[in-house]
């Protein structure tokens, strides 16, 4: 979703040629930094998940060793 966001960006960079006019490329630019930052918050919120299913499988590993059966 956010790849299709950043070439629909730079689509709209490219159509008016070169450089294209300065409201496109203003839009253009504030599309991919909103991508950029939405892109920044899911990556936080993934990272967190990834490492909470880290220490859960792990401790749940663990007890699993010492015998105790959690599941």
């Amino acid at each position: 979703m956010c790849q299709s966001l950043v070439l629909l960006g730079m689509f709209s960079l490219l159509q008016f040629g070169a450089l294209g006019s300065p409201p496109s490329l203003l839009a253009g630019l504030l599309l991919i930094a909103l991508v950029i930052l939405v892109g920044r918050l899911v990556m936080k919120v993934a990272w967190r998940l990834v490492i909470i299913a880290i220490i859960a499988v792990t401790v749940l590993w663990v007890l699993g060793i010492l015998g105790f059966q959690v599941l």
